[in-house]
């Protein structure tokens, strides 16, 4: 599987770095970064292509290259607005409009709250022609003791979006959870 991954934003950077940890190796991954230098030590570490986020005629920024998956984490408000109104001006916001013109699956992780009525709007525009809009959200169901599991949870869960197998989080119906429901 090819993966565009695109990060967006200062604040919750940490979670696209996990996000990049825990992936398979399996995984061939494309990372296009405004954050260059606090990423690059993981993307060599899974052997990663990383771009210049104003390499907008980067290979990962063609259809025919074959990008699989796109996930942005985090989506700052600014990334999210343009991809909202299909303005492709960094490799980010461009490789989310290929996967939205080749229809691929496209994950974004919105980074800010609260969510003003202008975002809001701009995710139900795009949650309206399928593009998964995923905020990294605490699940309280999820039983995370720790911060490490909950972002794991975060984590498995996009990972799930994206069709990328995991052990990262129990999930419901597991012996654990169903000893301790009776």
């Amino acid at each position: 599987m090819k993966l565009a991954l695109g990060i967006t934003g200062a604040s919750g950077i940490v979670l696209a770095q996990k996000f990049i940890k825990y992936l398979p190796r399996e995984i061939e991954l494309y990372v296009a970064a405004s954050n260059n230098a606090a990423i690059v030590s993981l993307c060599e570490e899974k052997k990663a292509i990383i771009y210049n986020d104003t390499d907008i005629a980067a290979t990962i920024s063609s259809g025919s290259f074959g990008i699989d998956v796109t996930a942005i984490i985090p989506c700052s408000m600014n990334s999210l607005a343009k991809i909202a109104c299909g303005i492709a001006d960094t490799l980010p916001t461009r490789i989310a409009a290929v996967a939205l013109k080749e229809k691929k699956p496209l994950l974004l992780a919105p980074r800010e709250m609260p969510f003003s009525t202008i975002a809001l709007e701009n995710m139900y525009k795009l949650s309206s022609i399928g593009v998964v809009v995923s905020p990294p959200v605490m699940a309280y169901y999820s039983d995370a003791k720790t911060l490490e599991e909950m972002e794991k949870f975060l984590i498995g869960k996009w990972y799930d979006t994206l069709g990328i197998q995991h052990q990262l989080y129990q999930r419901w119906g597991d012996d654990k959870q169903n000893k301790e429901m009776r």
